[in-house]
């Protein structure tokens, strides 16, 4: 099928607006730094009660965008549609036209001035509060995100398949936790094979969250037919099977945080 694109002159302030013809979804191109840009994918649901920024793991990006959807098989990614379905606004957060997101580049400056960039366009958007979520190696960008940017203010902090092993570069319960005073979910497979994400070194997260004021684990099972690669999304790792499931339990908490 032909793609048809619109494309825009409209400076939003940061972005060239992107829009097929008949899309649901955006794909924006954010000035970041000087000659580089950073996607973004957005799509807004009807009657929104906050908006979701999420950070897909591996090397970052939501995949090509067709028919107006995000076509990744990361978790975050390929669940999009269930967060719109409970009421959130959508935001993907792309790559950097300069350089692949790695695991050292997560804690980096200049990644950290990419996100400020891309969540003030995410906030012009919509002025509904913003939830950061990251899954695997995006848990390694939201948590320095919530330690090192404080402006624009973001409203919590979810962490899915989080990177837990000490050792390895950007580990979450290596950062500065202590700085995030924002609520805090940690969700995580118990059967997550990954050496990086350890269920069993999850409890490290809440212990280092001394100043959050209202954190909470949950270490689920479920899903089915786990193939290939045991850090990938299509393994327990990326909660496969019951990305509905995970995605309800996930805005159930948003909503209404405890511990």
């Amino acid at each position: 099928m032909l793609m048809r694109w619109k494309f825009f002159g409209i400076c939003w302030g940061l972005a060239t607006l992107m829009v097929p013809a008949w899309a649901e979804g955006t794909l924006f191109k954010v000035p970041i730094r000087e000659g580089v840009t950073h996607t973004l994918f957005w799509e807004a649901a009807p009657k929104a009660k906050a908006t979701v920024l999420l950070f897909p793991g591996g090397a970052g990006g939501f995949g090509k965008v067709e028919d107006g959807r995000a076509t990744g098989g990361n978790f975050l990614v390929r669940s999009a549609p269930y967060f719109i379905a409970h009421g959130y606004n959508v935001a993907i957060f792309g790559r950097p036209s300069d350089m692949e997101l790695g695991w050292t580049e997560r804690t980096g400056a200049a990644h950290m001035t990419d996100i400020a960039k891309v969540l003030e366009l995410v906030k012009r958007q919509s002025d509904l509060p913003v939830w950061v979520v990251g899954t695997s190696r995006g848990t390694v960008s939201a948590t320095a995100m919530a330690v090192h940017v404080k402006e624009p203010v973001i409203a919590g902090l979810v962490l899915t398949s989080s990177i837990v092993r000490r050792s390895t570069p950007g580990a979450v319960p290596a950062q500065n936790l202590q700085a995030i005073e924002l609520p805090v979910l940690v969700y995580h497979h118990a059967r997550d094979g990954c050496k990086h994400c350890q269920a069993s070194d999850t409890p490290a997260i809440l212990q280092g969250l001394t100043r959050a004021p209202v954190k909470k684990l949950m270490v689920v099972d479920g899903g089915s037919n786990p193939v290939g690669d045991e850090c990938a999304a299509q393994h327990w790792h990326g909660f496969i099977g019951m990305e509905q499931e995970a995605i309800g339990q996930i805005t159930a908490w948003i909503q209404a945080p405890k511990p």
